[in-house]
């Protein structure tokens, strides 16, 4: 995953670039950078983020930028995978240029590139740049905006970008909207486009629009326009709308709402906190619709911090029983666990954060809710972490259905095979092998009996007291879009 940030202004933006991108950290730990054009040239900086704040390793940077080389049009991005942005010389000039995506088809892509004399420069650990990729299939059209749609047409997987130039930014939103850009204005003309919604409150912008699925536009200081850059720019924003081609089909990432998302942003302006709260509503409601048992028996209800802790509360509101936190999580050193490429380190890393209250737990009846169970690791080390604590009993109630697939879209999960996924390893142990595509369907049934067994299994493996899962319905009703808008594919496997 990763969030980008972008600037234009009449004066310096450095300051609103280095907070905006700031802003985007808990989408990434890998890697930053920032690219500011200044006095007819690009002033970039570039930093690897493990175990380092964005603050704290740019700060130097952009006291630099803003003194040193003050520019009016700059882009950044926290990435989780390659070095961004870069900057590439092309037939429309030196542009910069940030994504956030997946490319599924990225080294067809570039061997036919590179067949037309196309080369490559940026590589991570031998590995080709997705972003330079981009970069040359944009420069293949008569136009960066030509390019951009091209770009995105050719690119299987998922494609949000921005690339800037002397003139403003380029900000192209996935052709299925699976993630999201905004476009904010403040008060002296300034323009931001940011992935996050919140990233540019507290600096002053108020949002003036979503871009929509597969929506291009250029963004300047003289106001938006979904044409190519030309002197008939208009001088106010014209509140643009999307194009009607655009809307036929939408696939806006659930997870952004489920995980990713940090509580303060809003995607197709539904808060991701609030939606969190919905959801422990659901799950507390079916617990009482089922007779489950821990509603009447819990002591507690916890959330799995950060991301768990507004479902937990939407559930203890829902169920009359007391919201309370039984871990605490240590955040002022440790990152997020998910991020470092090792699956032992990420382990090793998610235990040290996560303190546990000896007082709340020993001899209590506890419900927990998490974001999702991938792999199962982190979560099965927590609920033994609660019985060593004396815990009675732990009921598990994650805030979406079992994963299924691997993402293919935006990376949400870092499994190489789906066989990385507990659920998936369940079924092979119920089925005595890997199942048919056929086969597995009947898994994806949550009134099936396979699907029951299923869950079980799951269970088990992870020492739980109890499990339930939230349905597809209850999950996309918490979110609040329709399922058909919702990209679902880790769930149920549908594109």
């Amino acid at each position: 995953m990763g969030g980008i940030f972008g600037v234009v202004s009449k004066g310096n933006c450095a300051i609103d670039l280095y907070f905006g991108v700031d802003y985007h950290s808990h989408l990434g730990t890998k890697k930053a950078g920032m690219a500011i054009y200044s006095e007819n040239k690009w002033e970039r900086s570039i930093h690897g983020l493990e175990n380092v704040q964005f603050r704290a390793r740019f700060a130097h940077a952009v006291n630099r930028m803003s003194v040193m080389a003050p520019g009016n049009v700059g882009i950044g991005c926290i990435s989780d995978t390659d070095a961004q942005p870069i900057l590439v010389q092309s037939k429309f000039g030196l542009f910069a240029i940030t994504t956030v995506g997946r490319i599924n088809n990225l080294t067809e892509l570039a061997d036919e590139l590179m067949k037309d004399g196309a080369q490559f420069v940026n590589f991570e650990d031998g590995e080709l740049n997705p972003t330079e990729v981009v970069a040359k299939l944009i420069n293949q059209k008569k136009s960066i905006s030509e390019g951009i749609r091209y770009a995105q047409e050719r690119i299987d997987g998922s494609m949000t970008l921005m690339v800037a130039n002397s003139k403003g930014i380029y900000a192209a939103r996935d052709l299925l909207g699976r993630t999201p850009l905004v476009i904010a204005r403040k008060d002296d003309g300034s323009l931001c486009v940011s992935f996050e919604s919140h990233a540019f409150l507290n600096l002053g912008y108020v949002k003036v629009k979503d871009l929509g699925p597969g929506e291009v536009v250029f963004v300047s200081v003289k106001g938006v326009t979904e044409a190519e850059p030309s002197e008939e720019i208009p001088a106010v924003i014209p509140g643009i709308e999307v194009k009607k081609e655009a809307l036929k089909k939408k696939r806006v990432c659930s997870f952004l709402w489920t995980y990713y998302g940090y509580p303060t942003a809003s995607y197709e302006n539904i808060n991701v906190e609030e939606s969190r709260y919905r959801c422990g509503e659901l799950l507390a409601k079916a617990d009482r619709e089922e007779g489950m048992r821990p509603l009447v028996d819990l002591d507690s209800v916890d959330g799995v911090p950060d991301s768990g802790l507004a479902a937990a509360i939407g559930y203890a509101n829902q169920s009359g029983v007391h919201f309370k936190r039984a871990f605490i999580k240590y955040t002022p050193t440790w990152p997020r666990s998910f991020m470092p490429a090792s699956q032992k380190v990420r382990d090793q890393i998610a235990h040290m954060k996560i303190i546990p209250v000896r007082e709340l737990i020993t001899g209590k009846r506890l419900l927990f809710i998490d974001d999702s169970i991938v792999r199962g690791t982190q979560l099965r080390d927590a609920a033994e972490l609660l019985y060593k604590n004396g815990a009675k009993e732990v009921h598990i109630r994650p805030a979406c259905p079992p994963i299924m697939y691997g993402c293919k879209y935006i990376n949400f999960s870092r499994s190489t095979s789906d066989m990385d996924l507990i659920a998936r390893r369940m079924i092979v142990k119920l089925e005595g092998g890997v199942p048919s595509e056929e086969r597995l369907k009947v898994y994806l049934d949550e009134k099936s009996p396979e699907y029951a067994a299923m869950v079980e299994e799951i269970r088990k493996e992870m020492h739980f007291t109890t499990l339930r899962y939230p349905t597809l319905k209850m999950t996309t009703e918490a979110i609040g879009l329709p399922e058909c808008d919702l990209c679902t594919y880790c769930w149920n496997g549908v594109e």
